[in-house]
């Protein structure tokens, strides 16, 4: 629960457990002795008349309610009924979106984590939000989420919080189907256990999350939650002939890693539909030969955001065991520089059997996904494909720090995709995906080059350098997660993982499973 470390990290070895002890629903509405509640209350015009009936079922005065309390976005108004415990009430502002709730009820449990006490009561009856059941899991989400701690290797650790803080028991009220509130619960927790691993991992110090260290990471994940790890070394990966990723990998001290994961649902299904994943998975980026400036570089540590998302969808979807199949191509080396560095102006081979003119050496994400995506097709023919990389500062000129950067040459992939990032609240914006992009991508030595002709469009260039390696009988999306994979939050005072990724695919994936034809259960044996 909030304030306490119940994940596992993938920098240590600790085994999960869930936060809570017991899990209680209720559809009407009776005080529990000695719980603390929280209620989330959204700025509509029917705020006074939702606020009077919170007063009513909890015995509250009426006017400071309606008078003090605005609903404004992470507004927080705790108040002490006549029962015991505290009603503390949580403002989700006007705009009624994923994002809002999951901000909302992070800062609450980031704020307000020594309120909570041994029970905690999440109240969706005296809501003024809709979509209840889907706010449950986002609440639950949001609430552990706000208790992740940066401080990975403080040696001070007096801010640990003592066990009595942790909630033994959550209440949920709600009128929704019990089964669903409990899905929405376990999905809740599961969700927030994988981030926050994922947020360890990327903010992580480059020293401690070496290629060789995230694979042994994946094996960890795969042996404990039962799919299938496998990790090439430096040598495999040449016979595989993986040669743009190698290529990349050429100036560091530290070995490569190329990990594949592979996951099925534990009960014997057949007609799943499959799903290639790709991520980008660059430990440290200097820029290589052409070395990036000195501001901000520490935050290259973060260059393995897509790596990091791909590798918790993966654990996400075996914890909720999910009926799809997934085959996910992981490339894990470091971009720096010396004497055996790619230079700028080498022509390279690829998995796919491109050349490839470097024109850039700092345009080294899209050489590894290029070798990651080729593999991926060829090796399991998946039924669509998506790849994630923190690939471009263009895209962060363009949209910011509020949305991915979506292409796709799929339209019904796309919708799925946008759809699920709304729901989930890791917003996607789609963006054009035109052949005469392409056209910028031309050299003059060898099959296409690596950096565009022109300084303008560079995130659309990148993604069509990918699709070149994906070929066109492929659904695939490329999403650039350059603005969203760190983010400025109260979490700490420097920009800090998001996890972003791991729910948009987990929430895809179970979208895109419903929407193709319904698969059966395999017939037993004998």
């Amino acid at each position: 629960m909030p304030g306490c470390r119940f994940m596992e990290s993938y920098i240590s070895t600790a085994i999960p457990t869930s936060p809570f002890m017991n899990l209680l629903y209720r559809s009407n509405f009776s005080p529990i002795d000695g719980a603390n509640y929280v209620i989330p209350v959204a700025k509509t015009p029917d705020l006074t008349a939702t606020l009077k009936s919170i007063s009513r079922a909890y015995q509250l005065p009426e006017t400071p309610l309606t008078e003090d309390f605005k609903g404004d976005f992470k507004e927080c108004l705790i108040m002490y009924p006549a029962s015991g415990g505290k009603v503390i009430l949580l403002g989700m502002g006007d705009k009624k979106s994923a994002s809002t709730v999951l901000g909302a009820f992070r800062f609450a449990g980031f704020k307000h984590k020594t309120l909570f006490g041994k029970s905690l009561a999440l109240d969706f009856l005296h809501t003024n939000l809709e979509n209840r059941t889907e706010l449950i899991d986002l609440a639950v989400n949001g609430l552990l989420l706000g208790g992740y701690k940066i401080g990975l290797y403080k040696t001070a650790k007096s801010d640990t919080p003592a066990p009595e803080s942790i909630p033994e028991l959550l209440t949920i009220f709600s009128t929704a189907d019990p089964a669903k509130v409990s899905a929405a619960v376990e999905k809740g927790v599961a969700a927030a256990a994988v981030q926050a691993k994922i947020m360890d991992l990327v903010n992580a110090a480059p020293n401690k999350k070496t290629p060789v260290i995230l694979g042994e990471a994946a094996l960890r994940s795969g042996g404990h939650y039962g799919y299938s790890v496998k990790v090439m070394d430096r040598a495999q990966c040449e016979t595989e002939g993986l040669h743009a990723f190698l290529s990349v990998n050429d100036g560091s001290a530290e070995a490569p890693a190329f990990i594949i994961l592979e996951y099925k649902p534990a009960a014997a299904i057949v007609g799943l539909p499959k799903i290639g994943l790709a991520g980008k998975g660059v430990t440290f980026d200097t820029g290589g030969v052409n070395i990036k400036p000195s501001a901000n570089l520490w935050l290259m540590k973060s260059d393995m955001g897509g790596a990091g998302a791909v590798m918790g969808a993966v654990e996400l979807a075996a914890r909720l065991q999910l009926p799809v199949q997934i085959y996910a191509a992981i490339p894990c080396t470091e971009n720096v520089t010396d004497g055996k560095s790619t230079k700028p102006g080498s022509v390279i081979n690829s998995f796919a059997g491109k050349t490839i003119e470097v024109i850039d050496t700092d345009a080294e994400g899209r050489l590894v996904l290029a070798d990651a995506v080729a593999y991926t097709v060829k090796h399991f023919s998946p039924d669509v494909l998506i790849d994630l990389a923190t690939l471009t500062g263009s895209i962060v000129s363009t949209l910011g720090y509020n949305a991915a950067g979506l292409f796709c040459n799929n339209d019904a992939v796309r919708d799925l995709l946008l759809e699920a990032g709304d729901a989930v609240g890791e917003r996607l914006w789609a963006m054009p995906l035109w052949d005469v992009y392409g056209d910028d991508m031309r050299s003059d030595v060898a099959d296409i080059a690596n950096l565009s002709s022109k300084p303008v469009a560079g995130a659309i260039t990148a993604a069509k350098f990918i699709e070149t390696f994906v070929g066109p009988d492929t659904p695939w999306a490329h999403i650039d997660i350059a603005g969203v994979a760190l983010a400025n939050t109260e979490l700490g005072s420097q920009r800090t993982a998001t996890a972003y990724g791991v729910r948009v695919l987990v929430e895809f994936m179970e979208r895109y499973a419903a929407s193709v034809k319904a698969p059966t259960m395999k017939a037993a044996e004998g």
